[in-house]
């Protein structure tokens, strides 16, 4: 669980008069997934029902970009859009005040939740961060989201730059046979201002920040607003990488009755805090084997065995955070390949 946000960072949201059309071409792009799963002439205005922009005919220009871009999805704006009229329409609908990524977004959201309530089973929801980075002759105006390290310098050094662009934070609700359902929250950000994490650390502990002043809070509010959603937390999993070990999370999926499963990133202390995960796990027996396909970064076909253990323990919250949260009782698994050949290119 890395310390993601500094107060120092001055993190903003992103507001309407910083939007670009990058973001909005993504936004609307992207649900050329969901006409994938609906494939009928209908789509869009399935899409749009939950959808108020607060004026007939910014909802009537936002279903014409959609269909626009559903059947191009890889083009620029003038070719998907394919006359002059249509591209000055949509750079208008992107300066309009009254549209943001939140707006665009509410009919989709409504209809991910009606998808979701047609399935039975249970739901993964899938939570990750993607950023998109541009080049700019004004940065300032869209942001930054880090620093980047460039070529060598002759003194030795190297050459760093700040990175212009946006970061977004997204779930997507899918059925356990892989078939999406449709994002179930998403949140937009960028940053004023990075000096970097590992500088942070040497000032900070990031186990005694409040997880309200973290970029970290992401993790915790897109588990909230899916799960709202899908009005049904007992089926939803949520599912993160190593970033989102974060025991508040924890702490709100127990609060909200539903579940995840995550990659831990963190050997917390466990039991009575006399012992951590892994000493637990050590000791504990193989239940079974498991085998996984995959590539190399080669491209050649391999095949891992995987041996698999499986505990349920109390985890303690961090050191600094024992009074505030409580314990909580979570089941481990652990999957470790054994004897994996020589040589192998991951």
């Amino acid at each position: 669980m890395a310390l993601q946000l500094p107060t120092s960072h001055q993190l903003h949201k992103h507001t309407v008069d910083k939007v670009k059309p990058d973001v909005f071409f993504w936004l609307l792009s992207s649900f050329d997934m969901i006409r994938g799963i609906n494939m009928g002439q209908h789509w869009v205005n399935e899409e749009m029902t939950g959808c108020d922009l607060g004026d007939a005919r910014l909802n009537q220009r936002l279903a014409v970009m959609l269909e626009a871009l559903g059947d191009r999805p890889d083009k620029s704006l003038p070719t998907a859009f394919q006359d002059w009229a249509n591209t000055k329409a949509a750079y208008r609908f992107f300066a309009n005040e009254n549209v943001s990524e939140d707006k665009i977004l509410e009919g989709h959201f409504a209809a991910s939740a009606l998808r979701i309530q047609a399935t039975d089973g249970p739901i993964l929801i899938l939570q990750d961060t993607t950023e998109f980075s541009f080049k700019r002759s004004s940065p300032e105006k869209i942001g930054f989201i880090n620093e980047s390290t460039g070529r060598k310098m002759k003194e030795g050094r190297h050459l760093k730059h700040t990175v212009c662009g946006l970061l977004m934070h997204a779930s997507l609700a899918i059925t356990t046979e892989g078939l999406p359902l449709g994002l179930t929250a998403a949140k937009f950000w960028t940053r004023n201002k990075f000096k970097g994490t590992e500088a942070l650390k040497r000032k900070v502990n990031p186990t005694r920040v409040p997880i309200e002043q973290k970029e970290s809070m992401r993790w915790l509010d897109n588990l909230q607003r899916s799960t709202e959603l899908a009005g049904s937390p007992e089926r939803c999993v949520h599912i993160g990488d190593r970033e989102s070990d974060i025991f508040e999370l924890f702490c709100l999926a127990q609060d909200l009755g539903t579940y995840f499963l995550i990659r831990s990133c963190v050997d917390r202390l466990a039991e009575e805090g006399g012992t951590t995960i892994s000493q637990v796990m050590a000791e504990t027996q193989v239940s079974g084997t498991h085998d996984i396909h995959f590539r190399d970064k080669r491209g050649n076909q391999q095949q891992a065995t995987l041996s698999v253990k499986h505990a349920k323990m109390t985890v303690c919250p961090p050191i600094g955070k024992q009074k505030k949260y409580p314990k909580q009782k979570l089941g481990i698994i652990f999957a470790e390949e054994k004897n994996p050949p020589e040589g192998r290119s991951l």
